[in-house]
């Protein structure tokens, strides 16, 4: 295939899709999913728009295997997170390129995988492969505020878009340096932490705010949540993280596998690695008061936690309970449960097409299994028994992962380039 005209139309893609708000809240996906099916109904692909609420669409689309083997779903969400605008060198929806590099709200999470699997979908169209399966684009929206109104909602009103054997997204890929070294580290998701969003609310007495008080409501609050802060949280190993340590310690980028105190002391000056060892929890929002010169009677927090598999959301929330230790503050969820996640197994056709496609292209390059520290839309699909696996396949910098939920989010050109290459032959090879 000559790849440098797929390049130029996967960077004009991208480009027009980032400069699409997609922002959620408040949402407002549909357009991002009309742009995305205009251009495969421009191929005269048959799309189908699902409107889950109102300006909230998904966008479906499918190509015929001989029905020899079952689909594989590429799956990509079209919502962001919101934007602090004063934050950003250049503007967040505009599409900037500049020194090799896409800038926009959504270029790595994850409107960038959505071109390289959008550009996958095209290919097989335009040069009429042969397919042994279906393979299946799935745009949805709501992946950034819990799935609700997205992935877990086509899950229960129509189940009949998942009946497929493999699925593909976010949630893993590439890294071009570990702990400071250079490398080509491939982590596919094979599990991730379950999401545990959780409100806090504290009850005191209100009052004037010119006398001495001793019942504030945002005082409490704050004791609690300097507690929660300080809290010590176990380091725990998981199948997932066994793994991932072993492959990483094999190939000489972490201590001896036997050594596991040196291990876990290196992996604990690395937030990020840090999470998948341990429960997490962040504050991430804060509301109390109404005047400034009334003390409030109420004052609330939200808080991030992101629980290690084989643990509940019930046990978490007692435990946190008791660490606070306080009656006039109550702990409740944030986000509706939604199950406990569900690890797949890596021994499979897919994942062994993945770790082919890219030691045959990198000789150098590690790949192992994973755990996703945030939440995706995978789990929803885990739970059915459909291996789904988190996987974006270039390689990003650190200052690309720094983008994720960050100010200047970007993607290079050439991680562009790789990753519709590597995805096309993936997907090529795993369906033919």
């Amino acid at each position: 295939m000559d790849w440098q005209p797929v390049y130029a139309e996967a960077l004009d893609i991208f480009v027009r899709y980032l400069q699409i708000d997609t922002s959620n809240p408040p949402g407002r996906e549909a357009p991002a999913a009309r742009f995305l099916g205009s251009l495969l109904e421009a191929e005269g692909i048959e799309c189908e728009y699902i409107e889950i609420q109102p300006e909230r669409e998904a966008v479906v689309a499918r190509i015929r295997g001989d029905g020899s083997k079952r689909p594989l779903m590429l799956c990509n969400h079209t919502d962001v997170v919101p934007v602090e605008s004063q934050y950003w060198t250049y503007p967040a929806f505009e599409g900037h390129v500049e020194d090799s590099r896409v800038y926009g709200r959504g270029a790595v999470d994850m409107k960038g995988c959505g071109v390289m699997q959008l550009m996958t979908f095209l290919q097989l169209w335009r040069n009429k492969v042969p397919l042994t399966r279906d393979v299946v684009f799935l745009a949805v929206p709501d992946e950034e505020a819990g799935s609700v109104w997205g992935m877990e909602w086509l899950c229960k009103n129509r189940p009949d878009l998942m009946d497929v054997e493999f699925e593909l997204s976010e949630g893993g890929g590439g890294a071009s340096s570990f702990a400071g070294q250079p490398t080509r580290l491939f982590s596919v998701a094979t599990n991730e932490k379950e999401v545990c969003w959780l409100k806090l609310t504290a009850v005191g007495t209100p009052g004037h705010g010119s006398r001495p008080h001793e019942d504030n409501s945002a005082v409490r609050l704050m004791e609690a949540l300097l507690k929660l802060h300080a809290m010590e949280r176990p380091f725990t190993w998981t199948p997932d993280t066994t793994a991932y340590a072993k492959n990483l310690a094999d190939a000489g980028l972490l201590p001896a596998f036997d050594d596991r105190a040196s291990i876990e002391a290196h992996i604990r000056k690395s937030p990020e690695l840090l999470a998948m060892f341990t429960n997490t929890l962040n504050i991430t929002m804060l509301n109390s008061g109404i005047k400034a010169n009334v003390i409030p009677a109420k004052s609330e927090a939200v808080i991030d936690c992101r629980l290690l598999p084989g643990q509940t959301k019930e046990a978490w929330i007692e435990h946190l309970r008791n660490v606070i230790n306080d009656e006039n503050v109550e702990i409740e969820l944030y986000l509706q449960d939604q199950g406990a996640n569900e690890p797949v197994e890596w021994d499979t056709e897919l994942y062994r097409t993945i770790h082919a496609v890219i030691t045959d292209a990198m000789e150098d390059a590690i790949v192992t299994p994973t755990m996703t520290v945030g939440g995706t839309d995978n789990r929803f699909l885990r739970t059915q028994g459909i291996p789904a696996y988190g996987f974006i396949p270039c390689l990003l910098s650190r200052e690309e992962r720094a983008g994720f939920h960050g100010n200047d989010e970007f993607l290079t050109i050439d991680n562009l380039n790789m990753g519709t290459e590597l995805m096309y032959e993936i997907v090529h090879r795993f369906c033919t």
